[in-house]
């Protein structure tokens, strides 16, 4: 039985980060993902309806939405699955957080404030080259020069991670590895090293969860391997489809290639299964 949740359910993902009395677990994290870049001192949690719905999220993607001491924002999200126009729902989401910025009367001068947003992929991106973390900014095509620092995406595609306890060599890797592998663990590493994790540990543990808790985190559960159990079955249909796409495409070569040799279309038919209309036509 594992001894710590999952982080890759709803109730788990936000357990993590998303609560007020632990927000210090997230800016330890944010800290982490941003070192040598800037440091967040205090966040605080934003009302999460500020941004779009979209109803097939539902079991596949968890957000949480605050904004550091600068009113700088972030987005933080848990991606289960990959989805049609995901990167583009990226986009709009922190496209949504940017423009409301500018409720604010005749006098504002545009003066925005980052927004960032920040996407745990439990999978890995079609189309792009394959590595944990992919960093896109508003830069110049040419020069690569930054144009603009008020809109960042990270996305963090955790599959990609591969490295053992003892070869973490960052607090951004070692935040990665004990996610990556909460659920096998019977102890958290790096406690002796960072405070934040000897806390983490307490609230992870499921033996410390009260029942309510308890009751919430194994219906997230539920979700979540019903959504794997969905992604497999659209996984093996995927499979199952191409391989007889691929048998029906070789019949037809070989079919082809019969009627080439200068076969009776009956012969042909006889040989492949194949109908005499369908023959003709190749």
């Amino acid at each position: 039985m594992p001894k710590f949740i999952n982080p890759f359910t709803d109730v788990g993902f936000k357990r993590i980060f998303g609560q007020e009395i632990n927000k210090d677990l997230l800016i330890d994290f944010l800290n982490a993902l941003l070192d040598g870049e800037r440091r967040v001192k205090d966040i605080k949690f934003l009302n999460k309806e500020l941004l779009p719905i979209f109803e097939n999220d539902r079991g596949l993607i968890y957000d949480i939405y605050c904004t550091d001491e600068n009113d700088e924002q972030f987005i933080v999200e848990m991606q289960n699955k990959e989805h049609v126009n995901f990167r583009e729902r990226a986009v709009y989401y922190l496209s949504q957080a940017i423009s409301r910025q500018g409720e604010k009367g005749v006098d504002w001068k545009f003066d925005l404030k980052a927004v960032y947003g920040v996407f745990f992929l439990n999978f890995r991106m079609t189309d792009l080259p394959h590595k944990l973390r992919t960093d896109i900014v508003l830069a110049d095509r040419d020069t690569h020069e930054q144009f603009s620092n008020k809109m960042r995406y990270i996305f963090i595609e955790l599959p990609m991670f591969a490295k053992e306890e003892d070869e973490c060599e960052t607090d951004f890797e070692r935040w990665i590895y004990v996610l990556k592998n909460m659920e096998t663990l019977q102890r958290l590493p790096f406690k002796a090293r960072k405070a934040v994790f000897e806390k983490l540990e307490q609230i992870v543990d499921i033996a410390g969860m009260s029942k309510e808790d308890r009751m919430k985190y194994d219906e997230s559960i539920k979700v979540y391997r019903d959504q794997l159990a969905v992604m497999e079955y659209e996984r093996l249909q995927g499979e199952a489809k191409g391989e007889a796409k691929g048998i029906a495409k070789g019949i037809a070569n070989v079919a082809r290639n019969l009627k080439q040799m200068g076969l009776p279309v009956d012969t042909i038919a006889q040989a492949t299964g194949l109908t005499p209309e369908a023959i003709k036509q190749l």
